[in-house]
C-alpha cells in the first residue's frame, strides 16, 4: 500500500508525485455494474477520477479537480493548495472545483489556474457564479485564472505543457523536471513525443485493451512507452475491464498500472 506522508512536507530539492486518482470517467467501481473488478477486494481496483498532486518547494499542485477531490483531498491530508492545472475541461477533470473554497478560507487568498483557453471559458460557463458578479452571501471559489501559452515558471519549477489528442479534442498533459503526466489521449503528436524523452516516471492513458476513439489502449500506450524509453512507466484512467494484479503480471517489469494513493519522489 502507498505512503500516507503529509505532501507539504517534501524536500525542496524533491518533486513527490501523489496519484489522487487512476480510474475512468465512471470510476471504479462503476455505478451498477457487478463485474470481477467492480466487485474486488483489493483496494487498488477501487479507482476515484483520474487526477495527480505534485508537492516540491513546500507547494501543493494538483492537475485536474475531480468530482471526487473532496474525497481525494481528505485522503491524502492536503493541508493546502497552491495551484491548480486542467489538462481539459471535460466533466471528470473539472467538476470538483468548488471544492476548493476550504484551501481559499484557510489561506486567506485566491488559488492560480493554468488551463487553456477554450479550458478557461468553459470553466468560466459550467461555474458562472464564481466569475458573475454578485453578493457574498456565501462562500465561492477564489480564483486566479491564468492561459497556457507554452513553458511557463511555477513556484521555482518549469511546467512543460504537452498537447496531445483526445479523438477530435487537444488537450494538455504537463512535464516537470524527470516526470510527465499525460492522460485523456487518443494520439500524441511528435513535437510533443520530443517534449517526453529523459523521462524517470511517465503517468499516461491506458483504459482497456479494447480500441476506443478517445483514449489509448494497453497496447497503444505500451507501444509509446517503448517508443519514448522512461524508466518508469504508469498507467491511468483506467477502467473495470482491468484488474490490478491479473494486468499486472501481463506487464513489462517497467510498466505498471497506477493506483489511487500511490507514491514516488525524484529529484527536482
Amino acid at each position: 500500500m502507498p505512503s500516507r506522508k503529509d505532501p507539504q512536507n517534501s524536500a525542496s530539492n524533491r518533486l513527490r508525485v501523489t496519484v489522487l486518482g487512476s480510474g475512468t470517467s465512471m470510476g471504479v467501481p462503476t455505478v451498477g455494474c457487478h463485474c470481477e473488478v467492480c466487485r474486488s477486494t483489493d483496494p487498488r481496483d477501487h479507482r476515484t477520477r483520474p487526477s495527480v498532486l505534485l508537492s516540491y518547494n513546500g507547494r501543493n499542485v494538483v492537475v485536474d479537480t475531480t468530482p471526487d477531490f473532496r474525497q481525494q483531498a481528505l485522503r491524502e491530508k492536503i493541508e493546502h493548495l497552491d495551484a491548480v492545472l486542467y489538462t481539459h475541461a471535460h466533466a471528470d477533470h473539472i467538476f470538483g472545483l468548488d471544492d476548493i473554497r476550504p484551501f481559499n478560507a484557510k489561506q486567506k487568498s485566491p488559488i492560480p489556474i493554468y488551463a487553456a483557453d477554450d479550458t478557461l471559458a468553459i470553466l468560466r460557463r459550467s461555474f458562472a457564479y464564481i466569475f458573475e458578479p454578485q453578493s457574498a452571501e456565501s462562500s465561492i471559489p477564489q480564483v486566479e485564472l491564468h492561459s497556457l501559452a507554452g513553458e511557463f515558471e511555477l513556484f521555482d519549477a518549469r511546467i512543460v505543457p504537452v498537447a496531445a489528442q483526445h479523438g477530435p479534442l487537444t488537450v494538455h498533459g504537463f512535464r516537470i523536471g524527470s516526470v510527465a503526466y499525460l492522460t485523456d489521449f487518443s494520439a500524441v503528436p511528435e513535437s510533443s513525443k520530443a517534449l517526453l524523452m529523459n523521462l524517470d516516471h511517465l503517468i499516461l492513458d491506458a483504459l482497456r485493451y479494447i480500441p476506443h476513439p478517445m483514449h489509448s489502449t494497453v497496447d497503444q500506450s505500451l507501444a509509446l512507452v517503448s517508443e519514448l524509453a522512461p524508466r518508469h512507466a504508469w498507467f491511468t484512467h483506467i477502467c473495470h475491464d482491468l484488474g490490478h494484479e491479473a494486468t499486472n503480471a501481463k506487464l513489462p517489469a517497467n510498466v505498471r498500472l497506477a493506483f489511487d494513493g500511490l507514491q514516488f519522489e525524484v529529484p527536482l
